[in-house]
């Protein structure tokens, strides 16, 4: 099957490179030719593990193809999918100038059937703007042509997006016209071979469907977070309290780890979203404004924690962060707790010295040079001279750390956790001082420690 993907971002590269791995002939579209030109010399513009064997797999058996010329893209695929951005506005509500632009250009190219394929994460009655666009563009052109346009939201976890997209859990089709199912049924079906994994339905509930998700997901962690806040208050521990209540099948364990807030380009942009759109119809979405408030009390709990164990004035003091991007296994600085953190301790007169195993490019691109900000080469060279290590993105790499060697470069004894990936018990068995995020500070247990 022939298909273009508009636009070479997040969802549309790892969505063209997946789908030309089953077999497809893909071209992929975007107007910034030098992003395009990357892509041709192989080069991969984000990082997601394993894409760049998959693009280049591809790419050599000539199934996946990249260009800028719109008119070639809109000519080749009879499945169009519009995987734009779609950043959000200044009144929170998403922007849809691309992917109206890309409608328009359809429009305005197209010489046959087409199936135009939403993609990117819209509000509800995208569709029908999208449906509009493509009219008014053969309508000026006084021809007819029949088209239709599809809602299929992306469900890809940054970090594990090849993975979600080549086994996922569900399929979300909102299509209104049995020739659009049927083509794509037959697009997707190399991809549910152990089930039937597609849930076909009218595009308004397609649309909701992916917000709702985001937001669901996204109210875990707020109502995690709020209750470690508590915990803290209380005495109790909020690893143990998820255990509990995660043991119950009607809740489940996912997303419900407390730490230092939500990031990253979907749950606040599509909660925010939400949001709007609730204001927009006149009904006022109480708990995820909730939600979102929560969450942006939640990025400031590292640096209330210094400011308590340092003082208010944080002249003098120089902090070592470990994990800049806002989760593991991604560049993805957007909306990234660590934003917060630094830009609140660099107010204080703090210095800081960063490590990210993949996202210090990115970080050094969105803060700019400061000459209180610098970064490391390991997460050994981070820690010289640092008063307190604070640990704000959980990879992999921080999980064993050696504490001994920890306690040794720090002038201060101090571990900040904002991600609870340690037991408390066993870093305060090497004299130091572990502060974490809703549960008890720990004494210092040297049994624990012999036996590590």
């Amino acid at each position: 099957m022939k298909i273009t993907v508009i636009g070479t971002g997040y969802v549309g590269l790892v969505s063209g490179a997946c789908l030309a791995e089953m077999g497809n002939d893909v071209l992929c579209l975007d107007l910034d030719a030098s992003k395009i030109a990357r892509l041709k010399d192989g080069q991969i513009p984000i990082f997601e593990p394993d894409l760049d064997g998959v693009v280049a797999r591809n790419v050599a058996a000539r199934r996946l193809h990249f260009t800028t010329d719109v008119e070639e893209a809109v000519r080749f695929g009879t499945i169009q999918f519009i995987a734009v951005g779609t950043p959000p506005d200044e009144d929170g509500s998403a922007d849809l100038q691309y992917v109206l632009a890309a409608a328009r250009n359809i429009g305005r190219l197209m010489t046959d059937y087409k199936v135009i394929v939403d993609k990117s994460t819209v509000p509800v009655g995208t569709a029908d703007k999208v449906h509009a666009a493509i009219a008014d563009e053969l309508a000026k052109r006084d021809v007819q042509l029949p088209y239709s346009v599809v809602s299929n939201p992306e469900f890809l976890k940054e970090g594990a997006a090849v993975e979600d997209f080549m086994k996922p859990d569900r399929i979300v089709i909102g299509a209104d016209d049995d020739r659009a199912i049927h083509l794509m049924r037959a697009l997707y079906a190399p991809f549910q071979r152990n089930r039937d994994k597609l849930l076909v339905m009218d595009v308004r509930s397609a649309e909701l469907t992916k917000y709702a998700a985001n937001a669901m997901l996204a109210t875990r962690i707020s109502f995690m977070n709020e209750l470690a806040l508590l915990a803290e208050k209380l005495g109790a521990d909020i690893e143990l309290v998820r255990q509990g209540i995660g043991s119950d099948p009607r809740i489940g364990y996912s997303f419900l780890y407390a730490g230092c807030g939500y990031g990253g380009s979907c749950f606040p942009k599509d909660v925010k979203a939400l949001i709007r759109t609730g204001n927009d119809n006149g009904h006022a979405l109480q708990v995820l404004t909730a939600v979102e408030a929560a969450n942006d009390t939640q990025k400031s709990v590292l640096e209330k924690k210094l400011v308590q164990r340092f003082g208010e004035d944080l002249r003098g003091h120089h902090f070592a962060l470990w994990g800049l991007a806002f989760k593991p296994d991604t560049d993805d600085m957007r909306e990234a707790p660590s934003l917060v953190l630094i830009e609140a301790l660099l107010a204080r007169g703090a210095t800081i010295c960063a490590y990210d195993p993949v996202a210090m490019t990115e970080a050094k691109r969105v803060l700019g040079e400061r000459p209180s900000l610098g970064y490391a080469s390991t997460p050994d060279n981070a820690l010289e001279g640092a008063d307190a290590l604070v640990i704000v993105t959980e990879w992999k790499e921080f999980r064993s750390p050696d504490f001994s060697r920890i306690k040794k470069q720090l002038r201060h004894p101090v571990v900040v956790d904002g991600r609870n990936i340690y037991q408390p018990a066993l870093v305060a068995g090497f004299d130091l001082e572990y502060y974490s995020i809703g549960r008890k500070q720990a004494e210092n247990d040297k049994e624990i420690t012999r036996n590590a």
